[in-house]
């Protein structure tokens, strides 16, 4: 009866301790915070796209291919989202955390492509035969 008594009494201040230290998000705040880090992941990625071109602008063939392959990669991009949420109404098809869930989607892809994009900023190791249009580091 006494364990009782002190459960009941502490229960409440354990509710209101843990309660203040949650965070409440809407929807629509997890949709803008998703939306926002996929921007600074574009961001980041266009970023080192220029610094290939700026690096590189010598080759002209090679960033010819580059763009080629950019262009590529943006049509891949937009087709690979259509084709996790292919609905026409995606709001009534998969709800209020679509726009979460496809930024979610493109930020994990954009970071991809920047890590394989990021190759031609590094440069590559001394000796290595397979680097094709890679730069040595220096």
């Amino acid at each position: 009866m006494k364990t009782l008594k002190c459960a009941l009494i502490l229960l409440p201040l354990l509710l209101a301790a843990a309660g203040s230290t949650t965070v409440a998000q809407t929807q629509l705040e997890l949709n803008e915070k998703a939306c926002e880090s996929y921007k600074k992941a574009d961001a980041a990625m266009n970023k080192t796209y220029q610094q290939i071109l700026s690096r590189y602008r010598a080759d002209t063939l090679f960033i010819q291919k580059l763009k080629a392959a950019q262009r590529a990669w943006i049509s891949y991009r937009d087709a690979h989202l259509e084709a996790l949420y292919p609905a026409a109404d995606k709001r009534a098809a998969y709800g209020t955390v679509n726009p979460m869930c496809q930024c979610a989607a493109l930020e994990e892809l954009t970071v991809e492509r920047t890590r394989i994009l990021k190759q031609w900023v590094d440069g590559r190791e001394e000796g290595d035969v397979c680097g094709g249009s890679i730069k040595t580091k220096e």
